[in-house]
């Protein structure tokens, strides 16, 4: 979280470098997955190829971007800030092309940080928005997830699943919920927080300069002092701006859970709309880990080992292709897109600073 100044929230040579590792990283693994699913049944799928319920599917992502937009307006609006609807949506839309190169799927807080300052939104509220909306999608995704484990536990044939995957499918709902759990009790009691990470930071004073160690207890207290105090004036007096995020929330990822009920019915056969709704709440959680560049990698994967317990395997691969398409590479081209005009901006307001630039 900044402590001051906001952030520029544009990526740098190096990030477009990380882009380009997070796509080809994608594209690999993709490949491998049509290897090893694709066969000639396959190619009789592709004969009942829907084109109406493709764009269905890509229409549908496209408005889960605007119920995201809608939740920041109007968590904005209940700490009294005016946010217009499609500045929240271009926000959110450059904010998916910083997702892509970092670690998970998530990543792009910053640069809605930075968006929310350009509107005049004071830093710390702009940053209690972000961090609250980010721990209302675990709250949410945390909540649905007991569910989800339950259910494929009950799935006949869950069992087939590696041991491996299914270890990282706990761990990475452990972690969310661990997270939540840390959000409350920064909130309810900082000086516990203090603490706990205090000692934490100890443990490198073996190995760290003195002075380096103390410059980090200075930026652990005060962060954890500005995490506090955003957050709990959040709670305390926008309590509606809760109300609408938990709602928009929940309209975003089941929007986005849907997708691929769609996709399939594109693909010419029929949807699994219960059962993959459970897939993609585990699926959700498990690109959340911040291993690599856009969850690369780790998103195909896991799609095709979960997918392959009640989905053909014939149409599962091409099923995570179109999948993959549409919430990573559009998003890329979107984020592209909408970084166009901040970046125009933010040029124009430097030239107005330093008419040499």
């Amino acid at each position: 979280m900044p402590a001051s100044g906001p952030q520029e929230g544009l990526i740098s040579r190096s990030q477009w470098k990380w882009l380009g590792v997070s796509v080809l990283f994608s594209t690999v693994v993709l490949i491998l997955v049509l290897y090893f699913t694709v066969s000639e049944d396959t190619f009789l799928y592709l004969k009942q190829l829907n084109p109406v319920f493709l764009v269905a599917a890509v229409g549908l992502h496209l408005l889960a971007l605007g119920f995201w937009a809608m939740r920041i307006k109007k968590m904005a609006g209940s700490l009294g800030y005016r946010v217009g609807f499609f500045y929240c949506l271009n926000m959110v839309m450059a904010n998916l092309l910083v997702a892509a190169i970092t670690p998970s799927q998530a990543g792009g807080e910053p640069v809605r940080i930075h968006q929310l300052y350009r509107k005049d939104v004071p830093l710390g509220d702009a940053t209690a928005i972000v961090m609250v909306e980010r721990v209302i999608d675990a709250v949410v995704l945390g909540v649905l997830g007991a569910f989800a484990l339950v259910a494929l536990g009950a799935m006949p044939r869950s069992q087939s699943l590696p041991a491996g995957l299914m270890a990282f499918i706990y761990i990475s709902w452990l972690m969310m919920s661990g997270a939540v759990i840390l959000f409350v009790i920064t909130v309810r009691n900082p000086a516990f927080m203090k603490r706990l990470l205090q000692r934490i930071s100890g443990w490198f004073s073996r190995t760290w300069e003195r002075e380096r160690v103390q410059r980090m207890l200075a930026t652990i207290d005060r962060e954890v002092d500005n995490f506090h105090d955003s957050s709990y004036r959040f709670v305390s007096h926008a309590k509606m701006g809760l109300v609408w995020g938990t709602f928009y929330s929940l309209l975003f990822w089941f929007t986005e859970f849907i997708v691929v009920s769609f996709i399939l019915m594109g693909l010419g056969t029929a949807p699994v709309f219960l059962t993959s709704l459970v897939a993609q709440i585990i699926i959700a959680i498990l690109m959340m880990i911040p291993l690599t560049p856009g969850a690369s990698g780790i998103a195909e994967i896991s799609a095709t080992s979960i997918y392959s317990l009640f989905v053909d395997p014939a149409i599962v691969g091409v099923m995570v292709l179109v999948w993959r398409l549409i919430f990573f590479y559009m998003n890329i081209i979107l984020g592209i897109l909408a970084t166009i005009p901040i970046l125009q901006r933010e040029f124009t307001l430097r030239s107005l600073r330093d008419p040499k630039v």
